[in-house]
């Protein structure tokens, strides 16, 4: 996430000379420095010296021993996670600031594609919020919410979503080899129709319910496979998944949060 980011940062108008990079590992610091141009070190104190937003992109396991080490660089600093159920009271105590933005993309952000939920602390300015999210737009979209938990909702739509989506494409692949085609054909024939009503329906001002309806001629045979989505309650698992992908998110929050 933290490359998809720099990539999309550098084809959104920042320079490489205004990203600095903190990475541990030698290798991955050349490979940086070679693919972006960014500065790259391999200390905190050094990387966020001149620095007014430091964006944490390591795992939530991890993020505890990153702020601690953090904290006595940050000075008047914004901080962005986007460590996964970490939540942002327990980041800021954990890094002496309130300067707090956290974040949830998603992994369709690798191509600029994302959707990203964002939280602030009251101590957050205007000013540091434009700034958060100038920084998530450059890898798609986003959307504010007001109270934290929001975001575990978030995670259990958009963040999660993805895999949700990849699974029922694998399922229409299936479907497709069973009625007999080759795996090649199969795959085209999902993907191609998965992205391309995506693409209708963002495209389109009307809600998707009535796209839906457009394709479900009366008795034919789009008709017979909702019958059968319907008869065999999918849409009710789909909400069930959801909202247990929503309580795995809060329980990871309060996991996190306590273990340290």
């Amino acid at each position: 996430m933290a490359t998809a980011l720099i990539g999309g940062m550098l084809g959104k108008g920042f320079s490489a000379a205004q990203i600095s990079v903190i990475e541990i590992n030698a290798d991955n610091r050349a490979i940086l420095q070679r693919d972006f141009g960014v500065r790259v070190y391999s200390n905190i104190s050094e990387g966020i010296l001149d620095s007014q937003i430091v964006v944490l992109a390591v795992k939530p396991q991890q993020l505890h021993g990153v702020a601690q080490q953090l904290a006595p660089a940050i000075k008047d600093q914004l901080l962005i996670s986007i460590a996964a159920g970490v939540r942002a009271l327990d980041l800021a105590r954990w890094s002496n600031t309130q300067a707090v933005v956290r974040a949830m993309p998603n992994t369709p952000a690798l191509i600029q594609c994302g959707m990203t939920g964002l939280f602030a602390l009251s101590a957050v300015s205007t000013a540091q919020r434009e700034q958060a999210q100038h920084i998530l737009a450059a890898v798609g979209e986003f959307i504010w919410v007001q109270d934290e938990a929001m975001l575990d909702a978030i995670t259990a739509i958009s963040g999660s979503g993805p895999a949700y989506v990849f699974y029922f494409i694998e399922a229409l692949q299936q479907a497709a080899i069973e009625l007999g085609f080759e795996v090649d054909q199969a795959r085209q024939l999902s993907l191609s129709t998965f992205a391309g009503a995506s693409k209708l329906a963002v495209s389109s001002s009307e809600d998707v319910g009535v796209l839906r309806e457009r394709v479900t001629s009366k008795n034919g045979t789009t008709e017979r496979a909702l019958i059968s989505m319907a008869e065999n309650h999918v849409a009710e698992h789909i909400l069930l998944a959801a909202k247990a992908a929503e309580a795995r998110a809060s329980e990871m929050g309060d996991e996190l949060g306590r273990s340290k």
